[in-house]
């Protein structure tokens, strides 16, 4: 079963903020975060590219058929 949990690095240790429990051995996948900025500049032109597509006059036709 695949899971995501989050976890900080302390002292160079990866710690799980959340208690599960892990066999020994157990084998993991870890994906790295960006900072902070670089997470904020990522979200910030997401939105603007998602409100070039969702937010436009041509779509209010499917509205009103709802």
């Amino acid at each position: 079963m695949l899971r995501t949990v989050w976890a900080v690095v302390r002292e160079g240790k990866i710690e799980l903020l959340e208690n599960i429990p892990l066999l020994e051995g157990t084998t993991l996948l870890v994906t790295l975060m960006p900072d902070e900025d670089e997470q904020q500049f990522w979200l910030n032109v997401s939105d603007r590219s998602l409100a070039e597509v969702w937010e436009n006059t041509e779509d209010d036709i499917y509205a009103e058929l709802l």
